[in-house]
């Protein structure tokens, strides 16, 4: 079954979740991130089967998140800019999924501050005047 692309979609969500594709992309993106760059390490750390990683990282490229770069016989895949600036999407699901899927306190793994070596702190949406802001505070609206 082939999906449909939302590449034309209005909604600025429905295009970036076409661009990044699906939970096994963005932790292919999370591995990329924390310094992983071979096919052979991504299928380590994921424990996915080849040709599933396979049309992942060929997606990635593709939306420009992954450059296939070619090193010897093989090639590495390196975040692009495009790419990098899924880190705070990546600290936003981090975030949630600390608060929201595991008992308080028990996520095994943090992140943190590799100056300081300090837990990172929450994300939060701020209004241009500095305001910390909620769903309940914003609204869309459509561009003449």
């Amino acid at each position: 079954m082939r999906r449909t692309s939302l590449n034309e979609a209005d909604c600025p969500i429905a295009r970036a979740l076409d661009a990044v594709g699906d939970w096994w992309s963005l932790l292919i993106v999370r591995d990329a991130m924390f310094g992983l760059r071979r096919f052979g390490e991504f299928q380590k750390s994921l424990g996915m089967a080849k040709n599933i990683l396979t049309a992942r990282l060929r997606g990635l490229v593709a939306a420009g998140i992954l450059d296939a770069v070619p090193n010897g016989a093989h090639n590495d895949y390196v975040l692009t800019r495009k790419g990098r600036d899924l880190f705070t999407v990546l600290v936003a699901l981090r975030q949630w999924g600390e608060t929201h899927q595991f008992p308080e306190g028990a996520c095994p793994v943090e992140l943190l501050d590799r100056e300081n070596r300090q837990p990172v702190g929450a994300l939060e949406l701020r209004a241009a005047d500095g305001r910390r802001l909620s769903a309940d505070d914003t609204m869309i609206r459509l561009r003449n």
